[in-house]
């Protein structure tokens, strides 16, 4: 689990990336200044008209978009060797 400090960091990064430094800096001006009820909001409207199988298939693809292809071990002697295997 990330800490606040990680969580700020990360989430700036992003709203930069995103919006770009001034329009991040106003997202956050925003953000303070109106009453905001995320648990409202997301309830009413992050998933409005999707289904259980239409948000499995979304965070399914972004899953697959942003994890790193595994690389695969090379198996020489030298490594069946110090795993104990018989040569």
């Amino acid at each position: 689990m990330k800490n606040d400090t990680l969580i700020r960091i990360e989430g700036m990064e992003v709203l930069m990336k995103k919006l770009g430094l001034v329009e991040a800096e106003r997202f956050i001006t925003l953000i303070q200044r109106e009453p905001f009820d995320y648990t409202r909001w997301r309830r009413e409207n992050l998933f409005k008209g999707k289904s259980i199988a239409d948000i499995h298939a979304e965070a399914a693809a972004l899953r697959a978009e942003t994890e790193k292809p595994k690389k695969s071990k090379r198996i020489t002697s030298k490594t069946l060797k110090t795993a104990g295997a018989p040569a």
